[in-house]
């Protein structure tokens, strides 16, 4: 199964993308990982015409089963929980014009199913990325290697309840 983990951002918006298996050992592959850009000097509705052009064509290429986006938590900022939100939006509506399911996880949850501690710090979880993944080095930029927990956790929740599913018969 291929996961695509979204890390919104209107300025940088980090995707990767995750193969594993829902069933038998738990491993995990990054098979693409990135960031998408606009320039914040740009008028938004530009630059959220080229996060939808820039995810349009990465769906289109990657066709994964789901789509794992970080759910909108508040922040000091409202100027930044508006771009995050705006990006989020681009990327769930995409996803359902093609079917696709989409989750969204809260950062706590990712950290917990990342590095099993949901106070976990950044490079805890970008270093458990790499291990879970098999990878030399963490993944970068930053927000690349919070797609791939986000696509991580996707995989990992989904196992979980399939696991709970069967255990109570249904």
């Amino acid at each position: 199964m291929f996961v695509l983990g979204v890390d919104p951002g209107l300025t940088r918006c980090g995707f990767g993308l995750v193969e594993g298996a829902l069933e038998g050992p738990e491993t995990f592959a990054a098979r693409r990982a990135g960031t998408i850009g606009t320039s914040p000097s740009t008028p938004v509705e530009l630059r959220l015409r080229q996060l939808y052009q820039e995810f349009s064509i990465l769906l289109d290429e990657c066709t994964p089963h789901a789509v794992s986006v970080e759910r909108v938590f508040h922040s000091r900022n409202a100027n930044t929980v508006i771009g995050v939100a705006q990006a989020s939006g681009v990327v769930i509506a995409l996803a359902g014009a093609r079917n696709i399911p989409v989750r969204q996880f809260t950062a706590q949850q990712v950290k917990l199913a990342v590095t099993g501690y949901g106070a976990a710090k950044k490079p805890q979880v970008q270093a458990m990325v790499a291990r879970h993944c098999h990878l030399a080095s963490v993944p970068e930029p930053p927000d690349a290697a919070d797609a791939l927990a986000l696509a991580i956790t996707y995989l990992s929740f989904e196992r979980t309840e399939r696991r709970f599913l069967v255990e109570r018969g249904a």
